[in-house]
């Protein structure tokens, strides 16, 4: 067994005073924000739903860490800034992930004991199957439903594919000449800031792949649930692809999309693109004309509406064109509609760079897959506390390591009765009214979505 080394740490001596460190605080947290965390999931129930998506095949009275503990475990872990299964060999001992994972005691226990360690963890990882992943997905999506207090008029789906570096061997691995890297290419669907799709790809595919299977399915469920719905599809070019823009026309689904150039298009916007040149040239200053024309590729099964805008600037020419058939003024569905799309890349960030979906070092593509929705879980809890709790406050758009820093990394001291576990936060915390009044809009939020959920009427069964 590996002993601890509590030799103390000797730092440079105060003015007249030694300066000695050791890890021997005992109850002491350094994330002492992630009951906040606990509160969004008590009202959701996001960590339940996971759990009874994923089958567990173990015998219930043999086994020491039950599955939606090693849930919660992992899940407010990445949260908190633990990417790695490592991390929870010592991690697993902090009482206050204990206390939030609802680890029971035993009978006639005082004290729980350690979390599951990262064997354990890593068996969770490798044992589930495609089914479960399906359902995991599919919590995603109803989670996204129950986010709604009323039906919503409109539905932006933003799909976007993004490159996931792999260093391994691990299974699906591919290289992409584009990203120049053997690479996974996971696609996310989002709506707003909220997220309904993180699927993960191998990279030897079209960066469209699955994703009129998926918006089939986005758009049977929701209608489900919201018949009138306006449902938009919305993506880079990568996702103009003439079986998707035939599905939407024939279903009733509004799509803008970016549409690459070619030289028929260039010669089909010469009426905007010479003006600016013009323009520019006699006045200096940048020019933005926007115009449409109808066109078809030799693919397509009939003429489409694409914009164009033709911009011309410091550095030339800078055409763009986007194919959509939505009616609306040009530059408005250019600016307003699709430009819009470029705010799914800070979703895709905060799911990579801030918790880690990148982190996809298992060898087997399925238990790398669930890698990814356990991050997609963490990114849930973190957005619905940014939606509901920090709505009005100075971070009401921060990223989620913005959120993470500022909320829920704070040292504290805890303390256990019979009756009552006290977190004694540090006096020093300097956003004490922000963290007292996200609290108090956590309660209210919750108490609004428990009557909500009283009034409406039991399902048919």
């Amino acid at each position: 067994m590996i002993e601890c080394n509590r030799q103390p740490l000797l730092f440079s001596n105060l003015p007249k005073k030694k300066m000695i460190a050791d890890f021997d605080g005992g109850d002491i947290t350094t994330d002492g924000g992630l009951p906040l965390l606990r509160e969004v999931d008590r009202t959701i129930g996001l960590i339940d739903a996971f759990d009874a998506a994923i089958y567990d095949p173990r015998c219930p009275w043999l086994i020491e860490h039950d599955q939606r503990t090693i849930l919660a475990q992992r899940i407010l872990a990445l949260a908190a800034g633990y990417e790695d299964l490592n991390d929870h060999q010592t991690l697993r001992d902090d009482t206050l992930l204990q206390d939030l994972t609802d680890r029971r005691l035993k009978v006639g226990q005082k004290e729980r004991d350690p979390l599951a360690s990262p064997p354990t963890l890593c068996r969770l990882e490798n044992r589930v199957t495609r089914p479960d992943v399906v359902r995991v997905a599919e919590a995603l999506v109803e989670q996204f439903i129950a986010s709604h207090q009323t039906p919503p008029d409109q539905l932006i789906l933003d799909f976007d594919a993004t490159d996931d570096t792999i260093h391994g061997n691990q299974e699906g691995r591919f290289f992409h000449g584009y990203y120049d890297s053997y690479c996974f290419l996971p696609l996310y669907v989002t709506c707003g800031q909220q997220l309904l799709v993180a699927y993960l790809r191998p990279s030897k595919i079209d960066a469209a792949k699955h994703s009129r299977a998926i918006l089939k399915l986005l758009v049977r469920r929701l209608r489900q649930v919201w018949p009138n719905v306006r449902i938009i599809f919305r993506g880079d070019s990568g996702f103009c692809r003439r079986k998707l823009m035939r599905w939407c026309d024939r279903n009733g689904v509004y799509y803008i999309l970016g549409l690459a150039q070619n030289a028929v298009l260039k010669r089909m916007a010469q009426p905007w693109t010479v003006p600016a040149e013009i323009n520019y040239k006699r006045t200096g200053d940048k020019q933005r004309l926007f115009g449409w024309f109808s066109y078809g590729a030799k693919t397509w099964d009939r003429r489409r509406r694409v914009i164009v805008k033709a911009e011309y600037g410091d550095l030339g020419a800078n055409p763009r064109f986007i194919v959509t058939n939505m009616p609306g003024d040009e530059q408005e569905l250019y600016d307003e509609g699709y430009c819009q799309r470029g705010d799914m890349e800070n979703r895709i960030k905060e799911q990579q760079l801030g918790l880690f979906a990148d982190r996809t070092s298992c060898h087997w593509f399925l238990a790398n897959q669930f890698r990814v929705l356990l991050v997609a879980g963490s990114y849930v809890l973190l957005e619905t506390l940014r939606r509901t709790g920090l709505a009005g406050t100075e971070l009401a758009t921060a990223q989620a390591t913005t959120i993470r820093l500022k909320l829920l990394k704070i040292g504290g001291r805890i303390k256990r009765s019979v009756r009552r576990i006290v977190i004694h936060l540090a006096s020093g915390y300097p956003l004490r009214a922000l963290f007292r009044r996200v609290l108090r809009n956590l309660k209210a939020w919750s108490r609004a979505v428990r009557a909500r959920q009283l009034d409406s009427p039991a399902p048919a069964t």
